[in-house]
C-alpha cells in the first residue's frame, strides 16, 4: 500500500498504531494484526471452516500451509503456493475436499474428476489464450513495452498475472500446479493455445473419452 501510493513507512506505522488501539478498545472489542503473521492468524481463527487464498505470488504459501495445518478447508486461487511449496502443501491435504482449486483451469479439472477414477486419467489439457503477443514475430517481441504486456486480449486481471500471461510464465505455473493437485506426471499435461478462451481445461481418459 505504501509503495503503491507513495506513503512513507512512518505514516503507515502511525496509521497501524491508531487502528490497533481502536480495535482493542472496549467499544470495538476487536483485535488487530498485520503482515505475514496477521495473515497466518486470520487463517486460524476458530470461526472459519473454509479459507479462500487469493493472495498474489509466493506470499500465499504460508496462508495455504497454516489453513491446512489448522484442519480447515483450503479454497485455493494462489497457484504459487504449489509452485514453490507443493511438497509442503499436498501432504497436508490427504482427504477429499481438504483442498479445492478455485482458479478456472484447475477448478474445472477438479470438477471433471469428481466421481472418476484418477488412475484412468490419460492426460490433462490446459488452454492458454496466447496473450497479447501471440501473433508477434521474434523481431517484434524485441520492442514490446510494459504497457502492451498489460493489455490482455481477453481478461482484466492484476498486474502480476497479466505480465505472467503475456510471457506465458503463468501457464508454466499452472502446469506445475496441476502436477501437484492431481498427482500426474508432467508429460501427462498438455497446453494448447486457444485464443477464444471458451474452454479452460479438459480431462482425457484412457478409453479416449474427454470431459
Amino acid at each position: 500500500l505504501g509503495a503503491r501510493n507513495n506513503i512513507s513507512a512512518e505514516v503507515l506505522e502511525g496509521l497501524s498504531e491508531q487502528v490497533e488501539r481502536a480495535s482493542r478498545s472496549e467499544v470495538s472489542g476487536g483485535s488487530f494484526s498485520q503482515g505475514p503473521d496477521g495473515v497466518a492468524d486470520l487463517c486460524k481463527i476458530p470461526e472459519a471452516e473454509l479459507v479462500v487464498n487469493a493472495l498474489v505470488g509466493a506470499a500465499g504459501l504460508r496462508a495455504s500451509y497454516e489453513t491446512l495445518k489448522a484442519g480447515k478447508v483450503l479454497a485455493l486461487a494462489n497457484k504459487e503456493s504449489l509452485v514453490v511449496g507443493g511438497d509442503l502443501i499436498m501432504p497436508l491435504a490427504q482427504n477429499p475436499g481438504d483442498l479445492m482449486p478455485i482458479d478456472s483451469e484447475h477448478g474445472a479439472i477438479y470438477q471433471c474428476l469428481l466421481g472418476e477414477n484418477p488412475k484412468e486419467v490419460s492426460k490433462l489439457w490446459v488452454t492458454a489464450s496466447g496473450g497479447p503477443f501471440r501473433t508477434y514475430t521474434l523481431e517484434q517481441l524485441k520492442t514490446v513495452t510494459k504497457t502492451q504486456a498489460l493489455k490482455h486480449p481477453n481478461w482484466e486481471m492484476g498486474a502480476k498475472i497479466t505480465i505472467d500471461s503475456a510471457s506465458m510464465m503463468n501457464k508454466g505455473f499452472e502446469v506445475i500446479e496441476a502436477k501437484w493437485l492431481f498427482g500426474v506426471q508432467p508429460g501427462q499435461i498438455e497446453v494448447v493455445v486457444h485464443p477464444q478462451s471458451v474452454i479452460h481445461s479438459m480431462v482425457q481418459f484412457e478409453d479416449g473419452a474427454v470431459k
